[in-house]
């Protein structure tokens, strides 16, 4: 008679064996997949050696946004002005918003990134995007209760077919174990694209634009929110977000995005 526990890890294989399964099913598959359409470079698009990532040329024209930086806004310093600096943006314009956070300057490279994902469907994108983001915002992500991204009007998101900072929430949500809600903030208008407007223009735009609905109020009734973005030119959708979420009852609204502007050009995406 077979042994039972023989019989057992036949029918059902443990655990471990069905990781080690899996994991060598999919390697074959990116394997192949590799094979047909080898893995390029997401910024210039030239061949590399594994999918979603960076040729070296451009991994070292990245800008990463690391200390010293303002406190409030997260805008970098060259140099070390003290723990809590401020920016003089940040003391001339206080935001409604505690903290921005950026993984990278809004340079060419961040550009090209940012431009094949939202704008020519390279969702792959989003893996390398948001790894940086989460290392960028750590302190953020220990102390935030639900992230939410910026939403889309649904006729621009039936266009589009995705929101990119629905996107990015979702995978840093997996990457940092912190809940992720995209329910919470609507627009509840349509506003013109926002690339080329000046500040003052892009404010206009977007006030009033944002609601949370009022089904939707407990999930975010004392909470401290995470917002979600691609890109923080000028700071007037994020802005115009924030005031929303404490409207609706967040107890504080933080900020990460990928990429920033870093000056005065906040017309240039």
């Amino acid at each position: 008679m077979p042994d039972p526990a023989f019989a057992d890890t036949a029918i059902a294989p443990e655990p471990g064996r069905l990781r080690r399964a899996g994991s060598a099913i999919g390697s074959a598959g990116r394997a192949l997949f590799d094979l047909v359409l080898p893995p390029v470079c997401m910024a210039c698009r030239q061949p590399v050696a594994v999918a979603d990532a960076l040729c070296a040329d451009c991994w070292s024209r990245l800008t990463l946004i690391d200390k010293p930086y303002c406190a409030r806004l997260g805008i970098p310093f060259s140099y070390d002005l003290g723990e809590g600096a401020l920016s003089a943006e940040a003391i001339a314009d206080p935001p409604p918003f505690e903290r921005a956070r950026a993984a990278a300057v809004f340079d060419d490279v961040a550009r090209d990134i940012v431009h094949g994902f939202k704008y020519r469907d390279h969702t792959e994108h989003v893996r390398l995007m948001a790894r940086l983001m989460a290392r960028a915002g750590r302190e953020l992500l220990m102390e935030a209760d639900v992230i939410v991204p910026v939403p889309l009007h649904r006729w621009r998101l039936w266009r589009r077919r995705f929101n990119q900072a629905a996107l990015l929430g979702a995978e840093i949500s997996r990457l940092a174990g912190v809940a992720f809600d995209p329910l919470i903030l609507h627009r509840i208008r349509a506003t013109q694209h926002q690339v080329g407007l000046t500040g003052s223009e892009r404010d206009r735009n977007v006030r009033g634009a944002f609601r949370v609905p009022a089904e939707r109020r407990p999930a975010v009734a004392g909470k401290r929110v995470l917002l979600i973005d691609d890109v923080l030119t000028s700071g007037a959708t994020v802005k115009a977000s924030t005031r929303a979420l404490l409207r609706g009852g967040a107890q504080s609204v933080d900020v990460l995005v990928f990429a920033r502007v870093v000056g005065k050009e906040t017309g240039i995406i």
